[in-house]
């Protein structure tokens, strides 16, 4: 069996430069008047998928949206994230915000700071006003007077930086992209390119309404009366590339590390916002777009966190970004040749052994000292089993039910009901339980992780495979503690919450219960491999037996799964030691990670004192004998931003 080209499903046809990235990588579009429903790999929208979309994802399947992120998308949502970890950490850790006031609940706490802060300072004070569901600049407006305060929605209000860094006297700000490739454990890269937006006017404070100075939107500066005037050293448009904006800081001699470590920490500090509330499913990536401001004082500030960042190409500087982005992200996701099979691979193999099993119970069934025994029960108790008729079916039906019997549907219902002796069933239930393992055990390599306990699964094909391991059933992984979230928050998300939402599995099992904690999304990676491995036994691959993890991440010696530290130019940030790894891996433990981030920042501070000095070598001194006493080998990522990324231990 040849493996098929990749193939790729789009929303509303869109967006355009990821169908050209795709069709130039080899991969065939969806066509649903030729293809099944499930017959794809990747399904790119826009918008949020709904919750049945997450529960029916198959194992060669990718979505390119994690669940129940708009807790950091929507500005609202985000405002009241940030809130809730400044009081949690502390207000001069999330410090990378200006405090948002959200209108009208929050109207009389902003009335107060309004007060406070014109009768306390000096200067002028200005404000920003921001609606909390619309996107691309659209509704913002600046004041400074509480009379020109007027909005007909829910709006945000946060104070303005008013002292911005300035090129040639325009404003900007970066567009930095984020891909979250997985939230348990949380595993974030940053890529290397990214875009500087530029206002088409010169910021000047005195024009407050003049949107062209004051906002670095493209959809609104590319219809300015500036946008394809030559200006001064930033030139035509509004755009550069990072890496244009990386010259410049040099020329300026300014501290680039330091820059990019609180880029990096915001980002990773925002992330932890929600990482602990969304619902874990390893085969969605999630692209962000972190929009950034730097001020005068070198100071970065989060503005917001874009859904779906715009993959449109204007100018030139969006085609030198966005391809190469489209591209680094595809490979992300971590792609094989058994992809292509799809349906094909998942029905030969759990088809096949699922039916094998069935036969085996139904034979047992039929045997002859099964039959005395009960015919040796009550009559009123029993009845005869009759025999089995065979099920004539069309095309289309074997079809259909070859593909529910893939998830575990189960022949045992159109037996007539029977009173068997317990006894006899178990014992011959456990005959075939021990040819089944010496079965698979041929198959599944000695030092596999999945040979024993997929066994046991398959003795069970009235479940699916992420129903019967309890141990992937976390409550802090699919319960939301902030009880800030609304049913709007739902409602506007375009998608119900994942994990209060039971998948529609009949239980089949008389051993099964439902669990009383939220179910958990299906991991299907654990059992990827182990499938397309014996696809490739059967139909006689020179392929290894053995079952193999994922060749996108590497294995430690204490078994901790390591992910690579780059793929094409996104850099892997998150989890960036030995310990961010460690705090990540179950339960993600916040505080640590927060420890770390502060350590690493501090490493490129220059010392104060003396004092500062010596408590950092001593921390430096205890980390080094820890980690001869662990035996564990050398830990290290690379350091975001800089033009060839150093190792961050070569930055210290």
């Amino acid at each position: 069996m040849a493996a098929s080209s990749l193939v790729f499903r789009l929303h509303d046809r869109g967006p355009e430069l990821v169908r050209e990235v795709l069709l130039e990588r080899g991969w065939e579009e969806y066509d649903g008047g030729e293809r099944e429903e499930k017959d794809w790999n990747l399904y790119w929208r826009g918008s949020a998928f709904r919750s049945s979309e997450y529960h029916n994802l198959l194992p060669w399947q990718r979505l390119n949206h994690h669940p129940k992120t708009i807790g950091i998308t929507r500005k609202d949502f985000l405002a009241r994230n940030l809130r809730r970890m400044r009081a949690t950490c502390g207000s001069s850790l999330y410090d990378f915000s200006p405090n948002a006031f959200i209108l009208p609940n929050d109207y009389t706490r902003f009335l107060t700071e309004y007060k406070k802060l014109h009768a306390a300072s000096g200067s002028s004070v200005f404000w920003i006003c921001k609606p909390v569901d619309l996107s691309r600049g659209r509704g913002i407006f600046i004041f400074e007077d509480i009379k020109d305060l007027v909005y007909d929605c829910s709006v945000i209000v946060q104070r303005y930086v008013s002292d911005p860094l300035l090129i040639s006297g325009y404003k900007f700000d970066l567009r930095i992209y984020v891909c979250v490739k997985s939230f348990h454990p949380l595993t974030v890269y940053v890529h290397q390119e990214g875009l500087v937006r530029f206002a088409t006017e010169k910021y000047n404070l005195s024009s407050l309404h003049n949107l062209y100075a004051h906002l670095t939107n493209t959809s609104i500066n590319k219809l300015g009366p500036f946008y394809k005037t030559q200006k001064e050293r930033v030139g035509q448009g509004c755009k550069w590339t990072l890496s244009k904006f990386r010259h410049f800081l040099h020329s300026q001699h300014m501290d680039e590390l330091l820059l990019w470590q609180r880029i990096n920490n915001i980002v990773t500090l925002t992330l932890l916002t929600i990482a602990p509330s969304v619902p874990s499913c390893p085969n969605c990536v999630e692209l962000f777009g972190f929009d950034i401001l730097i001020d005068a004082n070198f100071k970065p500030w989060l503005l917001e966190v874009n859904y779906s960042p715009a993959l449109t190409l204007d100018c030139q500087a969006d085609i030198a970004v966005k391809k190469g982005l489209v591209s680094d992200l595809i490979d992300l996701m971590n792609y094989t040749s058994a992809d292509g099979l799809r349906e094909r691979a998942y029905q030969n193999h759990e088809c096949k052994s699922s039916c094998t099993l069935h036969k085996s119970a139904l034979s047992a069934l039929q045997e002859p000292h099964l039959q005395r025994t009960t015919g040796n029960i009550q009559s009123s108790q029993t009845r005869t089993l009759p025999p089995l008729k065979p099920l004539h079916r069309s095309k289309n039906v074997n079809q259909r039910q070859s593909r529910r019997d893939a998830f575990g549907t189960n022949y045992h219902r159109r037996l007539p009901p029977v009173d068997l002796n317990r006894s006899k069933v178990f014992t011959t239930t456990a005959v075939n339980r021990t040819h089944a393992d010496k079965t698979l055990n041929l198959i599944f390599d000695p030092q596999s992780r999945t040979n024993e306990s997929v066994v046991n699964r398959h003795l069970r094909p009235g479940l699916v495979p992420w129903l019967k391991d309890n141990r992937s059933l976390h409550v802090s992984e699919v319960s939301n503690p902030d009880s800030i979230e609304t049913e709007a928050e739902g409602k506007l998300s375009g998608m119900s919450d994942v994990c209060s939402r039971k998948p529609e599995i009949a239980q089949r099992t008389t051993g099964f219960r439902r669990s009383a904690v939220s179910w958990k999304l299906p991991n299907i990676y654990r059992y990827l491999t182990l499938r397309y491995s014996c696809v490739f036994i059967r139909i006689g691959s020179h392929a290894s037996t053995a079952a193999t993890p994922p060749s996108d991440v590497t294995t430690t010696t204490t078994g901790q799964r390591v992910p690579p530290l780059r793929v094409g130019d996104f850099i892997r940030t998150f989890p960036f030691n030995r310990a961010s790894l460690k705090a990540s891996q179950h339960k993600l433990d916040v505080k640590s990670v927060v420890h770390e981030l502060q350590k690493t920042t501090a490493r490129l501070i220059s010392p104060q004192s003396d004092k500062t000095k010596n408590r950092r070598e001593e921390e430096e001194e205890e980390e080094r004998r820890t980690m001869e006493s662990d035996h564990e080998e050398e830990f290290d990522s690379l350091f975001w931003g800089p033009t060839d990324p150093p190792f961050i231990s070569q930055s210290r």
